[in-house]
């Protein structure tokens, strides 16, 4: 097994070759925050929240979808990283329709505390409030788009966990969103097998539990370790 040596955040590393910037971060302890990542589906760097310095490179690169290489030096905590993630949080919020105080998942959201922890108190932004719609047709399960932030981890999860492939992205621009089926309602698509793998997946309150209200949005994360190991360790049942 090849080993690169890297520095990250002048933290020398060792991992193995074809590991990602982010894994070597984390089993380093150092925290790079993400939003679109998911352990145990593939990475796609839609958020970027996870951008990183690298020497001898002028661009910011995604460490959730960058392979280490020998010799890296890597820094992720500078001041320009820190006013780019909190750019990119701000506009999340100003490019949907994110209240908090209204939301299944107040106090449970990734995205809130995200912008808690980029110290967003506003967003310099103006607000696009854009006409978004709600499908509840399915009979267990709805979806808010306002709430979501396109980071497509419930299409990962439902296509490489689930093989179901219900979710996908459609349309372009500022008119994209998640579609399931060929975009019908939820309710009418028969592959979904509605397993509820996407609502756990979900990291704002835009997949949520039919009959929840606000706050009251409760996940189970260890329940999407259990179902990515389940098949390889022949565990059918909890």
């Amino acid at each position: 097994m090849s080993v690169k040596t890297l520095k990250i955040d002048e933290v020398e590393i060792a991992i193995e070759a074809g590991a990602t910037v982010l894994q070597a971060a984390r089993e380093a302890g150092v925290r790079i925050p993400t939003l679109c990542h998911l352990d145990g589906v593939s990475d796609v760097g839609a958020c970027r929240l996870c951008l990183v310095e690298v020497n001898g490179s002028t661009k910011l690169q995604p460490a959730c979808v960058t392979e280490v290489a020998e010799g890296m030096q890597i820094q992720t905590n500078t001041p320009r990283l820190k006013e780019y993630r909190r750019m990119i949080v701000e506009m999340l919020f100003s490019e949907g329709n994110h209240v908090c105080a209204v939301c299944v998942a107040n106090g449970n959201c990734e995205l809130q505390n995200l912008a808690i922890e980029m110290g967003m108190d506003h967003s310099r932004f103006p607000y696009r409030f854009p006409e978004r719609d709600i499908d509840v047709s399915h009979e267990r399960f709805g979806i808010d788009h306002n709430r979501c932030v396109l980071c497509t981890r419930c299409v990962r999860v439902c296509d490489e966990i689930e093989g179901a492939h219900v979710w996908d992205v459609g349309f372009r621009g500022a008119a994209a969103k998640v579609i399931t089926g060929l975009n019908q309602p939820w309710g009418q698509v028969d592959a979904c097998t509605s397993c509820g793998k996407c609502v756990e997946a979900c990291p704002t309150g835009a997949i949520f539990h039919k009959g929840s209200t606000v706050a009251e949005m409760e996940r189970d994360r260890t329940k999407l370790d259990f179902l990515v190991t389940a098949r390889e360790k022949k565990e059918w049942t909890r």
